[in-house]
C-alpha cells in the first residue's frame, strides 16, 4: 500500500496572470503547494515527496516547505522544458520499484480515499489515473464546424494523480524519449506502449487551478471544509 509521489510544480502559470508562479498564491492564508503537499505528508502510507521546481525556485520551494514542517519532502527536483520532461526528471530520482504516483501541485483537493485507491489498484493492474465522467455534451468540430456529436457515456475527463508500477513508467519515458513521442499526460505514454491503464472514479472538487476563475472556486470548497469541521 506503501508509495511515493512525484508532485509537479515546476510551471510558469502564465493563464493564472498572477505574474509568478501560481503555486505560491495564497489560499486561506498558505501557499497553493502546501495544501497540496500537506494531503500526501499526512497520508502514512505516502513514503516520500519528490518536489519537481522551476530552477530559480528552489530555494523559495525549500523555505516553504520548512516552515510549513512538509517533512516527507525529500528532494527538489528541476523541472525541464516540458511537462513530460519534469515528470522524468522527478521519476529518474527514485531507485525502488514501487507504486509511484504523478501529481499536479496545482491540484489540492484530491482525497485520501482516492489516493489510496488509485495505488491498491496499480498493484494489479501497473497503471492507473483518476477520472470523472463528462457532463457536458462533447461535439467535434473541425474549421468551426460540428463534425460529430460524440457518445458522452464513454468519455471521461482525466485529473490526476495517475499511478504506476515505477518501472512501467519509467520505461514509457524512455521509448517516448527515444521515438520522440510527447503525449499529453504520463497515462498516455503507457497506453502508446500498449499498455492498459485502468480508472478510478474521482470527484468534481479535484480541480486544477488553472485560472483566476478557479482561485474563486478553490476558496468556496475550502471554506466548506472548514464549515464541515467546526
Amino acid at each position: 500500500m506503501n508509495y511515493r509521489v512525484v508532485v509537479l510544480a515546476a510551471g510558469s502559470g502564465k493563464r493564472m496572470k498572477a505574474g509568478k508562479n501560481k503555486q505560491f498564491l495564497e489560499l486561506s492564508g498558505e501557499p497553493l503547494i502546501v495544501h497540496t503537499i500537506r494531503l500526501f505528508s499526512e497520508d502514512i502510507y505516502c513514503e516520500e515527496v519528490v518536489l519537481v521546481v522551476n530552477p530559480n525556485e528552489v530555494q523559495m520551494m525549500k523555505d516553504i516547505v520548512k516552515e510549513y514542517h512538509l517533512t516527507k519532502v525529500t528532494s527538489f527536483v528541476s523541472g525541464g522544458q516540458e511537462r513530460q520532461h519534469s515528470v522524468k526528471n522527478g521519476i529518474d530520482s527514485i531507485s525502488d520499484d514501487q507504486i509511484v504516483l504523478v501529481h499536479d501541485g496545482a491540484r489540492p483537493f484530491v482525497k485520501k480515499e482516492v489516493i489510496h485507491q488509485l495505488v491498491e489498484k496499480a498493484n494489479k493492474m501497473g497503471a492507473v489515473t483518476v477520472a470523472v465522467p463528462v457532463k457536458e455534451t462533447i461535439k467535434k468540430v473541425v474549421a468551426e464546424k460540428v463534425v460529430d456529436t460524440l457518445n458522452r457515456e464513454e468519455l471521461w475527463s482525466i485529473q490526476t494523480p495517475q499511478a504506476f508500477q515505477l518501472s512501467l513508467l519509467k520505461k514509457a519515458h524512455m521509448q517516448a524519449e527515444k521515438a520522440g513521442m510527447m503525449g499529453t499526460d504520463d497515462a498516455s505514454l503507457v497506453e502508446w506502449l500498449g499498455q492498459d491503464v485502468a480508472i478510478v472514479e474521482g470527484d468534481y472538487q479535484n480541480i486544477k487551478l488553472t485560472t483566476p476563475e478557479d482561485v474563486l472556486f478553490a476558496e468556496a470548497i475550502l471554506k466548506e471544509k472548514e464549515l464541515k469541521k467546526s
